[in-house]
């Protein structure tokens, strides 16, 4: 089977669907069928939020657009919290209504938002939880009560009715000015209000001391988290690491405790601390020489993987603190998932502290029952049927800086150390592309990178483009040493050279699942090579599109 690179692709696309149909199986007519599944996914439910999500739609979304040039810094350059303070008041204040654990940095909030709140639950608690981005629907950013199941749309648009006017009135006050996040985080803290929630675990949307979410007061603050820093949002957080540092440091309130995540560089980590020490907080560190975690290795339960992990801490600075858990059994894989566990576990001990009634049971039970969509997921085989792809092995991952790939190609070392594999790829345009690749790439050559293009909230104005990426994946390369081939022909006959991969424009997303299956399947035919696995990654929003047409 012949795989042309990114010159003149579609051609070989061309054979390989005539191919496919003449086989009987993974046609274009389910391509189209699933556009049409796609497209009528939209259930009853959904579409009770349609007056809902076309205000929002309406508001400025940074999301969509990009975030302007200092946006998140502390500065005349940043959002202005006035206008979410004002709005605020108008609705009542109810971020003054619940106790909030507030979450901020460049990668791991959202798990160690999801753990925290499991936590909570299993200990009976009714837990408010905000979030961001969504992978299938906007109500996935806000769960209330004790199951942490989405919030219905029948509630959310019960109170968009009620408070509609209001809205109106704050986006003629703040001449237009008023966000996408903005709104949604207001209706996220009335619904945690009118709900009555025991404790509400928020994350920022960008940075944290000018986010939207950061009009917590400090008394009603548990306790803040951040859990690493990295590069991601530069420009919009001051254009380096310290200025970035800074920024998410903006969620420490006076005299509550702060949890630090990392590992950081040394001269990070004194910057948070010297923020802390300013603010009179307590730091529990969940990176501290006393803590041990440790990955024991890999089991299958029903098809599905957990890492079977020991979490120790011993904290012995600011509090007081003691936990020892072993053969937790993670469905979050990864070093990085075992260090957001400990890091919400370092939470949950300083709300003990605090006098929450958390027992070292539910600590557990939160973590193990704690699974997020599109990160490290393995499809299951009900779900790689309805894609088409029968027998294939296929892994989402979310992953779009260069210390969340690594944290990916570590992960995959960890469950699949053996497989051949095949990357399909889309990113946004504003993400560091080439040290995205370098630190893929670097860990273990795949057979095949598939780039793709995929919308990027909606809308294809932030997408990268496919030469933007083959450019940044060839640089890569280069600078790893890695050879490219254009065709797959050329690669079995050169000897197997074990330091080549294919590089390929895939088509559409669908489009690259099937060329990237098929590479794999040739590939076990002519060289009896293990299984292998397709990686979708670069963005959640890719992650979305693979899951939104099951």
């Amino acid at each position: 089977m012949k795989f042309s690179g990114i010159v003149g692709n579609h051609r070989y696309l061309h054979r390989l669907h005539k191919s496919l149909i003449a086989a009987g199986n993974r046609t274009l007519v389910n391509d189209i069928g699933f556009k049409h599944k796609f497209s009528g996914l939209i259930s009853e439910e959904e579409s009770e939020l349609k007056e809902f999500n076309d205000y929002l739609d309406n508001l400025k979304n940074h999301e969509k657009s990009g975030v302007p040039k200092g946006a998140g810094t502390d500065s005349d350059d940043g959002f202005d919290l006035g206008r979410m303070k004002r709005l605020m008041q108008s609705l009542g204040n109810p971020q003054s209504k619940f106790k909030a654990v507030h979450i901020a940095g460049t990668k791991g909030k959202g798990s160690t938002a999801a753990f925290l709140s499991n936590i909570l639950r299993a200990q009976g608690y009714s837990v408010g939880c905000y979030t961001s981005p969504h992978i299938k629907t906007i109500r996935e950013r806000i769960t209330l009560g004790r199951l942490g199941d989405p919030v219905s749309a029948k509630t959310v648009n019960s109170l968009f009715q009620r408070i509609k006017l209001v809205l109106d009135q704050a986006v003629q006050l703040e001449k237009g000015h008023l966000s996408h996040f903005e709104v949604l985080t207001a209706v996220a803290f009335n619904l945690f209000a009118e709900e009555n929630v025991d404790i509400a675990v928020i994350e920022a949307g960008l940075g944290g001391a000018r986010d939207a979410t950061n009009i917590i007061s400090g008394s009603d603050v548990a306790v803040s988290i951040i859990t690493t820093i990295g590069e991601e949002h530069v420009a919009a957080l001051g254009g380096s690491l310290e200025t970035i540092t800074v920024a998410k440091s903006g969620i420490i309130k006076h005299g509550r405790p702060v949890v630090l995540g990392g590992p950081y560089l040394p001269h990070i980590e004194l910057i948070l601390r010297n923020k802390a020490s300013s603010c009179c907080s307590p730091v529990i560190s969940a990176s501290d020489p006393g803590n041990t975690s440790v990955i024991k290795g890999i089991t299958n339960v029903s098809g599905i993987p957990f890492q079977v992990s020991d979490i120790i801490l011993h904290i012995n600075r600011d509090l007081q603190l003691c936990f020892e858990a072993y053969d937790v059994k993670l469905r979050l894989l990864g070093w990085h998932q075992l260090q957001n566990a400990a890091t919400a576990t370092c939470a949950a001990l300083c709300l003990r502290d605090q006098g929450w009634r958390i027992s070292d049971g539910s600590i557990r039970s939160g973590l193990e029952i704690t699974h997020l969509l599109g990160r490290s997921q393995f499809l299951t085989s009900e779900e790689i049927e309805a894609l088409g792809l029968p027998g294939a092995t296929i892994l989402l991952d979310g992953a779009h800086t260069k210390e969340s790939a690594k944290a990916l190609a570590d992960m995959i070392q960890i469950t699949s150390p053996e497989a051949a594999l095949v990357f399909v790829v889309a990113m946004a345009s504003d993400k560091d592309h080439q040290a995205f690749a370098t630190e893929l790439l670097a860990v273990r050559r795949p057979v095949a990178v598939l780039l793709t293009e995929v919308s990027i909230a909606g809308d294809r104005y932030r997408s990268a483009s496919l030469s933007l990426l083959r450019d940044a994946w060839m640089e890569a390369c280069n600078d790893l040493g890695i050879k490219i081939y254009e065709e797959e022909e050329d690669r079995l006959k050169k000897h197997n050279d074990g330091n080549a991969m294919l590089l390929l424009n895939g088509g559409s997303l669908m489009e690259s699942l099937r060329v990237g299956d098929e590479i794999i399947q040739s590939r076990s035919r002519d060289t009896a090579a293990a299984a292998g696995v397709l990686v979708v990654t670069g963005s959640l929003h890719i992650v979305s599109s693979v899951l939104c047409s099951l």
